[in-house]
């Protein structure tokens, strides 16, 4: 065997598809068509990694877990300063103490004690499971999106309505901003729909509701998940780009007198 016949050993990296463009129907409370909007690639167009996504909902699901289970040992139970009977003569086989774990009323053996059930996930694992679940939503066409909310007051029957109005059924995730309360209490009295924040957003939350929806404020941009703003509505975009710090502006006229 040749020096160039030598096999390298190490992790191969696997070389996956390049992200899918999609798109999703853009709507308001009413139902109203409002055109499509082009989701991003990186974000809702790349193919799922499903171990990686087992891997984090199964250490999210153990965060989960309290851990606050408890048993008493021998040396917490009462009682036991005695000897409970005599050495020999009982037929009975010896004891010393009643707090033993093979007499009744005594501690238990190797039982549960409180505990941390979390699991370290690296970061770069939470995004790609956040971005596989994300796409999977996009790929079975079970991610809608709305212009805003826009209601006055909390109301429940607002929400049951807007819900049949964009012909939702089933669990819905609706992703909220952070001030956006009234669409929150409007939600709450609903038991098939669950609320989030956008920075709250876990795989989790998405794979256990067969819809997700987002507003213009909330849906994720490329720059979305770096930071934590989503996609800016067209309104919200100023005419003009702010000037430096520490620059003055000169309002026009004065621009005229000057150059006169």
């Amino acid at each position: 065997m040749t020096i160039t016949d030598t096999v390298t050993r190490g992790p191969v990296k696997k070389d996956r598809p390049a992200p899918v463009s999609r798109t999703v129907k853009r709507r308001n409370v009413a139902g109203d068509d409002l055109g499509s909007v082009d989701l991003e690639p990186s974000i809702f167009g790349i193919e799922p990694n499903v171990a990686v996504l087992h891997q984090v909902v199964t250490a999210q699901l153990a965060a989960i877990r309290s851990g606050t289970q408890s048993t008493k040992t021998r040396s917490e139970v009462r009682g036991g300063g005695a000897k409970p009977f005599a050495q020999k003569g009982t037929g009975r086989a010896r004891q010393g103490s009643s707090r033993s774990p093979s007499m009744s009323g005594g501690g238990i053996a190797l039982g549960p004690k409180p505990r941390s059930y979390k699991q370290h996930t690296p970061k770069k694992m939470v995004r790609l499971a956040l971005l596989s679940a994300l796409s999977d939503r996009a790929a079975s066409h079970r991610v809608a999106l709305v212009d805003e909310w826009g209601w006055d007051g909390p109301r429940t029957k607002d929400a049951v309505a807007a819900l049949h109005n964009l012909k939702l059924s089933g669990s819905v995730l609706v992703v909220l901003a952070p001030d956006e309360t009234i669409a929150g209490k409007s939600f709450a009295n609903l038991p098939q729909v669950s609320t989030t924040s956008f920075g709250q957003l876990s795989a989790h939350d998405v794979l256990r509701n067969e819809w997700i929806v987002f507003s213009d404020r909330t849906l994720p941009g490329s720059d979305a998940f770096g930071g934590a703003t989503g996609t800016a509505a067209p309104e919200s975009i100023p005419d003009e780009a702010p000037a430096a710090p520490g620059t003055a502006t000169v309002p026009a006229t004065e621009e005229a007198d000057a150059d006169a």
